[in-house]
């Protein structure tokens, strides 16, 4: 039968019920609509959250543990069994060795994308008789901007002050409302090892986790280095960003035999933040792939009833010479029909209220960086509502069809 026909007697049949098929089309474009919506604003908002943790926290984090000597001297002198109790850890420094030679290996690495270099400082706050614990990260300030995007965090000041002006600092938001301290000012640190010192607030930093914001502050690495009493090789930690995330658990093994150092990797540092980011996501490929099979349902009930108020129109056309197959393509392509218009409104409207959710404001002094919600417009959210819209019509449509194609016209004509 030609494939003309069969279109023209399809829409002759979608036109003859267009309330019903327009119920139906509505159907389809509501849940394709929900559909994008909920994975556009559940997966922005998973990736916001993401990059409150991930984009601050390197890939692979390389540092030094002190640990208890494995030898205690009275081995080196006595065959016998020795039992010692309360081991002190071995007098030794932070500080990575060799950290220059470590840090151009790692830049020279072909699936390392940048390394940072950091020296942390215990100190306190001094803010009259009352001491307040703190901790400065001292930062290669460019690196730690392109590798870990430094500047969206500081919410008030410049970052490259941090470089140009010395003994400066940028303290975190939650410690400067504690000390009260205003950008411009002079606050006074105390170091680990009693030395006071005073630096010049430079800007302040919010990270979005208040616990972190009020002890975390920043200086630059050489001002680190200086409070210490340390050399310019003195590096504490390095923090590196892969090219490939996915390769940081192999990586940092590598790193750890190689360099003899303790190797973090970004997957075993935030496994349980990335299992509930998983679990989300999959709730709401749940939720929506619902949506679609409520709706597929509905146009099914939708033909089902068509087909019994049709049994004479079919019989006709089964009288005339169309087989079970050209009707089966009949309904089969009003189904399809409905799910191709009701999927393309859908596309449209999902992205239209997106659109509309990505601009509405908000503001919140726990997220500075978030202005408005989040919003993900991943193209494959709108490639797999296509596809779901056009396969649920489609089975809707498909079992309907195979009834209708085993119509005896011969029993309904007779009937009326």
């Amino acid at each position: 039968m030609k494939f003309g026909l069969i279109l023209s007697i399809s829409k002759a049949l979608l036109l003859a019920r267009w309330k019903q098929t327009l119920v139906a089309a509505v159907g389809v474009t509501f849940s394709i609509t929900m559909f994008i919506t909920l994975l556009s604003f559940m997966t922005g908002l998973n990736k916001m959250l993401d990059g409150l943790i991930l984009n601050r926290t390197p890939h692979v984090h390389i540092y030094k543990e002190i640990h208890p000597s494995e030898k205690q001297p009275i081995d080196f002198e006595s065959t016998g069994h020795n039992f010692i109790s309360s081991v002190k850890p071995k007098n030794d420094l932070l500080d990575l060795r060799n950290s220059a030679v470590i840090l151009k290996a790692l830049r020279d690495d072909s699936r390392v994308l940048g390394v940072s270099p950091k020296v942390n400082v215990q100190v306190f706050y001094n803010i009259g008789a009352v001491d307040l614990n703190g901790v400065l990260n001292g930062i290669d300030v460019a690196e730690e901007n392109r590798l870990f995007t430094f500047s969206e965090y500081v919410v008030e000041g410049d970052y490259q002050d941090l470089k140009y002006v010395p003994n400066s600092i940028i303290l975190g938001k939650g410690a400067a409302e504690k000390i009260l301290a205003n950008v411009g000012d002079n606050i006074q640190i105390t170091t680990s090892k009693g030395e006071r010192v005073q630096l010049k607030v430079v800007g302040y930093f919010q990270s979005g986790l208040q616990d972190i914001d009020k002890v975390q502050s920043y200086v630059s690495l050489a001002t680190a280095q200086k409070l210490l009493g340390e050399s310019n090789s003195y590096i504490t930690d390095l923090q590196v960003k892969l090219k490939d995330m996915t390769q940081a658990p192999a990586i940092a093994k590598e790193y750890k035999q190689i360099y003899e150092v303790e190797a973090v990797d970004i997957q075993t540092a935030n496994a349980q933040f990335e299992t509930g980011t998983a679990i989300r996501t999959l709730i709401s490929y749940a939720v929506g792939i619902t949506l679609l099979i409520v709706a597929g349902f509905g146009i099914y009930n939708i033909l089902n009833m068509m087909i019994y108020e049709k049994m004479d129109t079919i019989a006709i056309l089964k009288a005339t010479g169309f087989s079970g197959k050209d009707v089966k393509r009949v309904f089969i392509t009003i189904a399809l029909t409905i799910g191709v218009f009701g999927g393309l409104f859908g596309l449209f409207f999902g992205f239209l209220i997106s659109s509309g959710i990505d601009n509405i404001p908000f503001k919140t002094e726990a997220l500075p960086t978030i202005k408005t919600y989040p919003i993900n417009y991943d193209p494959r959210y709108y490639l797999i509502g296509g596809i779901f819209s056009i396969v649920t019509t489609y089975f809707a449509g498909y079992f309907p069809s195979r009834k209708a194609s085993k119509v005896d016209p011969v029993i309904i004509i007779r009937g009326k």
